[in-house]
């Protein structure tokens, strides 16, 4: 029961993220605290010391620092900074610079294919859905969350939390 809750769990959360942010560019408060408090007993039921678990709360506050202030010079969306944050809870020191550089490249293609995809006139039939004419509009910012949530998804087989439920 524990290690599907542990395979299943953040993945889930990290496609919802990843989805919100498509559809409506935001990613609720929610998805971040849960992905926080799920971490904590699903690290302990997999194993994890109590100081294993304070290094990951711990590199998750140091990337809310950071990415907060990045928010503040208006880079990136809030949403986007609270996923990170959450996501570095759960891959941790041992994996933050692969999730940063994963993150920043999937980002990369994704403004680059949006880049691309506004340069282009949008079907009459596409502008009838409301998320579809917001992402295609140059006023509107990229769905960051989706490069985010995309680059945790492809770390966690390598998490301990995965590597201690896949072997039980």
């Amino acid at each position: 029961m524990v290690e599907a809750a542990v395979l299943l769990f953040f993945p889930i959360l990290m496609v919802f993220a990843a989805f919100s942010d498509l559809l409506t560019m935001t990613i609720s408060n929610r998805i971040s605290i849960g992905l926080v408090a799920g971490f904590i007993p699903l690290a302990y039921l997999t194993g994890s010391s109590g100081s294993l678990i304070f290094l990951h709360l711990g590199c998750g506050a140091a990337v809310l620092a950071i990415t907060f202030s990045m928010f503040c010079f208006g880079w990136i969306g809030g949403g986007d900074a609270k996923l990170a944050a959450a996501t570095a809870v759960w891959v941790g020191w041992e994996h933050l610079l692969d999730y940063s550089i994963f993150a920043a490249m999937l980002g990369g293609v994704l403004t680059l294919a949006l880049l691309g995809a506004r340069s282009l006139p949008l079907p009459q039939m596409l502008m009838r859905h409301a998320w579809i004419a917001r992402l295609h509009d140059e006023k509107t910012g990229v769905p960051y969350g989706i490069a985010l949530a995309a680059a945790g998804l492809l770390l966690y087989p390598e998490t301990a939390v995965w590597l201690r439920a896949a072997a039980a």
